[in-house]
């Protein structure tokens, strides 16, 4: 039936994701928009301050998928937010980085689709809202040295053929390289890591049926497609 996709399409089916041989970290509050929207709600419990390191949580295998995937929303839920992001393909083991020479461990960028169910605070971990199955697109892995000077990089999040988000990389509280260097004071990276420089909070939802497209102002890293279907694969 048109406007139909099966069980296993949306499931066994789905697109290779880039070549990520380890671990794919996440990092919330890291722009201050974010911060400025959450105001001084984060000065009371539970989180009594805003954050002093990144804010991390992993994206695990299951979550991994690429351009053009089906991505089911999970039992119960009925809309998921698209966090458009970029993530930081590590190009060899790094440690106590400092931020001066941070670029030199990077192997290359891609466009990342950060999904999550809609869920209003960041004090414990969301394991349900954002590890389920495909919820982390990743496009296509460009060369270190195209994706420019990242802080004027401009990420568009385009539902159903409609702009509803720019997010600018100038916004960002740390920069690509200061947040590796925050990152590697209390944990070492390995060759084949990806860390998203972290999401919109509150960013915007599709539903079952959506087609999503996240592209940047850098053709060099190309765009990131794929569309939300309901559970059982019904879009």
């Amino acid at each position: 039936m048109q406007g139909r996709i099966d069980m296993q399409s949306a499931s066994t089916r789905q697109p290779p994701c880039p070549a990520i041989s380890g671990t794919v970290y996440g990092v919330v509050l890291n722009d201050r928009a974010s911060l400025n929207s959450i105001g001084a709600a984060l000065e009371d419990a539970p989180y009594k301050g805003a954050p002093k390191a990144p804010v991390m949580y992993i994206k695990p295998r299951n979550t991994l998928t690429g351009s053009g995937a089906v991505v089911q929303l999970p039992a119960g839920a009925d809309a998921v937010e698209i966090g458009a992001t970029v993530g930081i393909l590590i190009g060899r083991p790094a440690a106590r980085l400092h931020a001066a020479d941070a670029m030199s461990v990077i192997a290359g960028f891609a466009l990342v689709a950060d999904l999550s169910l809609p869920h209003a605070s960041y004090y414990r971990p969301a394991i349900r809202e954002k590890c389920f199955d495909a919820s982390c697109p990743v496009g296509n892995v460009a060369a270190a040295d195209l994706a420019g000077d990242l802080r004027e990089l401009v990420l568009q999040t385009t539902i159903d053929d409609r702009l509803v988000a720019q997010w600018p990389l100038a916004h960002l509280v740390r920069d690509v390289p200061q947040l590796l260097a925050d990152i590697t004071e209390f944990m070492s990276l390995d060759t084949g890591d990806m860390v998203l420089v972290g999401v919109p909070y509150l960013a915007p939802q599709a539903v079952a049926g959506s087609r999503v497209q996240v592209g940047a102002n850098r053709p060099e890293l190309g765009t990131l497609t794929f569309s939300i279907a309901a559970e059982g694969g019904k879009a």
